[in-house]
């Protein structure tokens, strides 16, 4: 997966470590590599990783806790919450190879429960944890330009920030612990139902015998614009779903959504209404579609 070449800010290099070498991990850690950090990478599956270290030349550990050990950062992106326990938790997580000091980045799409439990993991261990799920899906990992939400301790969060930049054009504190886990379902809940309402409006004005590329040519002009039209709306129209940001990761997160509205009381009818939507793609075999195919359902 070779990244394109981009003009990385002179910052002093660092040693990192690296967990989770996923669609969007593998070109993360590549960005931090070409930016001239000493890189070590850790993947379940060994393969992947040591096809990493041949492409941008940095190292490979075994297990999390000898991917940590001398790092001054580590980052990681996995799937899930009981993932992200598996690689910092326990004799081969991370916490117990890294130094005093250090800061862990959890890039992982994550609940602000299990953020909140690693932060004072971290700091009763002498370490430091911001929780930063990015937005931007694989194009904008490719491209190093994710958008990264960060929650926890401003010192940390400055020191890693200019790191982080190598993958990402904005890296924002936006609270403290599980902060950034929240703004996530923010942006998750914005996309669900920005997408359905494109799904329905592409599917209304085929129905009605427009040319529907024009029309979202001309709409995208004026106040019906967004990322979702301008990057998926012409894909719709043509019955394309092939890359992008899968459904099924777009359940898990929705999930972590209701979750969290449901300890805090929020009132999500649009949401859990767009999350049963999904649950119909996957039923028509579009688990791995991206999350444009809620179309498919109106067709």
């Amino acid at each position: 997966m070779n990244a394109p070449s981009r003009n990385y800010e002179p910052i002093p290099p660092r040693n990192v470590a690296f967990l989770g070498l996923g669609v969007m991990g593998y070109p993360m850690a590549g960005h931090l590599a070409r930016a001239g950090h000493a890189v070590t990478v850790y993947n379940r599956t060994v393969a992947k990783a040591t096809a990493w270290a041949l492409e941008y030349g940095g190292s490979v550990a075994a297990t999390p806790v000898a991917a940590a050990a001398g790092a001054d950062i580590v980052f990681a992106c996995v799937g899930n919450d009981d993932d992200l326990r598996a690689v910092v938790l326990g004799a081969d997580g991370a916490f117990a190879g890294m130094r005093a000091g250090a800061i862990f980045v959890d890039h992982t799409t994550a609940s602000a429960e299990v953020a909140r439990e690693l932060y004072a993991a971290a700091l009763a261990a002498g370490l430091q944890f911001v929780d930063a799920p990015v937005s931007g899906g694989q194009a904008g990992a490719v491209n190093g330009a994710l958008t990264v939400m960060c929650g926890g301790d401003a010192a940390p969060f400055a020191s890693i920030q200019p790191v982080a930049l190598a993958f990402a054009k904005a890296v924002t504190l936006v609270g403290a612990s599980g902060a950034g886990q929240l703004a996530k379902m923010v942006n998750q809940i914005c996309i669900a139902g920005l997408v359905q309402g494109l799904s329905e409006a592409i599917a209304f004005g085929q129905k009605a015998g427009l040319d529907m590329k024009q029309v979202l040519d001309v709409i995208g002009k004026g106040a019906a614009q967004s990322w979702q039209m301008d990057n998926r709306g012409k894909t719709m129209v043509d019955d394309k779903f092939d890359f992008g940001f899968a459904v099924d990761w777009m359940r898990k997160d929705l999930g972590l959504v209701l979750d969290e509205a449901r300890r805090n009381g929020a009132k999500l009818p649009v949401t859990a209404l767009v999350d049963q939507f999904y649950a119909d793609v996957q039923t028509m075999g579009g688990r791995r579609w991206d999350t444009s195919s809620l179309i498919k359902r109106l067709k």
